[in-house]
């Protein structure tokens, strides 16, 4: 599976790595001058988890993100009020 949220489609971005050297202005000094730049990667936080796509419970990779802003609708786990039911053939 790709590095992709399945919800918001947050996905690996890039950017720079700045190194600096120098005194800031207001310090005193004559500024902060740039040394280096290099490349790096910007991974999302993914999780494998279990969710309800299209009525059906699948494993999808989701960030944390989406997650905690309630994107993500987990099944329910056990039937605790209707297993006797069920077993027993009545009506629910």
């Amino acid at each position: 599976m790709p590095r992709v949220c399945h919800f918001s489609g947050a996905s690996t971005s890039s950017g720079w790595v700045c190194k600096y050297r120098g005194k800031a202005k207001y310090l005193g000094g004559v500024g902060i001058k740039t040394t280096s730049r290099k490349k790096r990667t910007f991974k999302p936080n993914l999780q494998d988890v279990t969710t309800v796509v299209e009525g059906t419970p699948t494993r999808v990779k989701a960030s944390v993100r989406a997650i905690r802003q309630g994107l993500v609708i987990k099944p329910v786990k056990r039937k605790f009020a209707y297993t006797r039911r069920i077993k027993n053939g009545e009506p629910v």
